[in-house]
């Protein structure tokens, strides 16, 4: 299931040429995650005291408009699991018109807050803390 939160470009977040800062991009991508994560029911607090944190492993941006100041954009969020520690996480920022300003693709795993290690189901740690597991794209187990 891909989850959306919209964000206004503020000019402080501008750069000298008048667009958006390139860094600013992977702000807003990591907004929509913690977000996703609230609305399925594992705020920050909630996760953090069930020992693991989020930890993102690689990151592809691919910058496809510039985004300027006042612009409204809509940020994707959507993470996918196969089989071992990792899982994938797959975002857009898409313009009100419906150009897409960028794409962001990376690995991400649940790194256990004691041991420094992944954990071996990420899939299964968020199914069991959510409310909301669907939003999560994953089941209750």
């Amino acid at each position: 299931m891909t989850y959306f939160v919209d964000v206004t470009v503020r000019g402080y977040e501008l750069d000298t040429q008048g667009h958006l800062n390139q860094a600013v991009y992977l702000q807003y991508a990591e907004h929509a995650r913690w977000e996703l994560l609230r609305a399925a029911g594992v705020p920050q607090e909630k996760l953090l005291a069930s020992g693991v944190g989020p930890v993102q492993l690689e990151v592809t941006v691919k910058y496809l408009r510039e985004l300027r100041g006042g612009d409204r954009v809509r940020v994707s969020c959507e993470f996918t699991y196969g089989a071992g520690k990792t899982f994938g996480v797959r975002q857009q920022i898409v313009k009100e018109d419906g150009t897409v300003a960028a794409e962001i693709s990376g690995l991400a795993g649940m790194l256990d807050l004691s041991t420094r290690r992944l954990i071996a189901d990420p899939a299964g740690h968020l199914a069991s803390l959510a409310e909301r597991p669907e939003l999560l794209g994953v089941r209750d187990s």
